[in-house]
């Protein structure tokens, strides 16, 4: 795993981005990749990002270029209290593309992602009860797909 960050730029070529509620605040994106290995012992490569947040003439003065690297990582943060308490759903953690809200008993499980300098720092994460839901969507995700992939278009008459 790289201990570094990297900044984008989005589809336009532009690197900061500007608060669509308040054109005072911005962010930067950046990104990394780093090496996982799950509850069942898989490892993969995976992709994170995450936005650092700022007054946009603070962020301009940082002096952020796409493709330069700075020292940290990207963390993983869970937790049983939104984030956002104006907006609580924008951070749920969701399984895969199953579309159920990962949680622990009835609380549901809220995610995000920051940038952190230290290097050394460590994801929070919080292990959903609910495996069960998940496995039984996913399932029946895959046999409708599976069906539909099998069924033969009528000929037209």
């Amino acid at each position: 795993m790289t201990n570094k960050v990297k900044v984008t730029a989005d589809a336009n070529g532009s690197i900061i981005g500007v608060s669509q509620n308040n054109p005072e605040y911005g962010y930067v994106r950046v990104e990394q990749t780093v090496t996982q290995i799950d509850q069942r012992g898989w490892l993969k490569n995976t992709r994170r990002s995450t936005l650092i947040k700022g007054l946009v003439e603070d962020l301009a003065n940082a002096g952020f270029k796409a493709g330069t690297e700075s020292p940290g990582k990207i963390v993983v943060v869970e937790s049983l209290t939104p984030f956002n308490q104006e907006n609580p759903e924008r951070d749920l953690k969701i399984a895969g593309d199953s579309g159920i809200v990962c949680r622990i008993e009835d609380q549901p499980i809220y995610r995000q992602t920051f940038y952190t300098p230290d290097v050394n720092a460590n994801d929070e994460l919080i292990m959903h009860t609910n495996t069960d839901e998940i496995r039984e969507v996913m399932e029946a995700t895959r046999a409708l797909n599976s069906m539909r992939a099998n069924t033969v278009a009528e000929p037209a008459l």
